[in-house]
């Protein structure tokens, strides 16, 4: 990977979105779009688009030097025009552990993953840039603009991973996937009537959106498969978790869990752990359970890793 590269990149898209917004006035990310549109089909009157493009033509990057450029970009942008909490990017630390955990509990070397909420599609784009496995990667995403972003951003990098437009909670027509992957979103779901179709549905007031999605998110996983969540720190002590367990009790097992310091996370209530499992079984296992410090400590990571691999030989799951 050639940083000096990623630093140009960023510099000619941060110049075009630039232009672009000042010439349509609109927002950073509607003019990052457009200029992902333009990108693809060179209609533009802005010569510095155009003399940008080929510019980011002749560097030939690889798909994950166009991630790193468009992540700057998406800081730059929350200096001035910060998205909401839930739809900020998952960071690289937590993507390149997730990485991990998908390429030890895969059964094969080709996977089906489903991507429940995949946002700006950072968190897809870093598993499919980084993982040993040969992956059909689709990510579901009900934002209207963050699903421009992650398709548009997608079709730049030739990238191989699908972004479709749906509600998480609602039922969607999809295939059964080997793979579950969610950073799960923090909040209310709106729609009362929708939740109630649900066992982890409040009878007062509403219900928990990141219950509904990883009820919904198993109906889509195939048997021998595994769910990776991303969800509060408090999933399982919340005022709706009784609800929660309940249904967990009867369709999922807990197979790991792994804490996150809360430093990675711009405000300690939004902090989150990692939560591993799979279709309820007969019989009862161990779970792994780590309390990450510091995911910058190359020897952490070393100690988690080794940890997990033992922890998986000796389960056979």
């Amino acid at each position: 990977m050639n940083f000096e590269k990623i630093e140009q990149a960023y510099t000619y898209l941060l110049e075009n979105v630039q232009s672009i917004q000042n010439e349509l006035a609109t927002s950073f990310y509607d003019a990052l779009v457009e200029q992902n549109a333009i990108y693809l089909d060179g209609e533009t009157s802005l010569e510095v688009v155009k003399n940008n493009h080929q510019r980011l033509k002749e560097l030939q990057l690889s798909k994950e030097e166009w991630r790193r450029a468009y992540q700057f970009l998406f800081m730059k942008a929350a200096q001035t025009e910060p998205l909401q909490a839930n739809h900020q990017f998952t960071p690289d630390a937590i993507g390149f552990i997730l990485t991990f955990l998908i390429d030890q509990l895969a059964k094969s070397d080709q996977v089906d993953v489903l991507e429940v909420g995949s946002g700006t599609g950072n968190l897809a784009e870093t598993i499919v840039n980084n993982s040993r496995l040969e992956m059909s990667y689709l990510g579901l995403e009900v934002d209207d603009l963050l699903i421009d972003l992650s398709a548009s951003i997608a079709d730049v990098m030739a990238s191989s991973v699908a972004f479709v437009q749906g509600d998480a909670v609602r039922p969607q027509v999809l295939k059964e996937s080997d793979l579950i992957v969610s950073d799960l979103p923090i909040g209310y779901y709106p729609d009362d009537a929708i939740a109630q179709r649900y066992q982890v549905a409040s009878s007062e007031g509403h219900t928990y959106a990141h219950h509904l999605m990883m009820e919904q998110a198993l109906k889509y996983l195939k048997p021998q498969g595994v769910a990776i969540f991303l969800a509060p720190n408090n999933l399982l002590t919340s005022p709706q978790s009784d609800l929660l367990k309940a249904w967990l009790k009867e369709h999922a097992q807990l197979l790991a869990m792994m804490t996150l310091p809360e430093s990675l996370f711009s405000n300690p209530a939004y902090a989150k752990t990692i939560f591993v499992f799979k279709k309820q079984e007969e019989g009862q296992m161990q779970p792994f359970a780590y309390p990450f410090t510091n995911l910058q400590d190359q020897d952490e990571i070393v100690r988690f890793m080794e940890s997990f691999q033992n922890w998986l030989q000796d389960s056979e799951i």
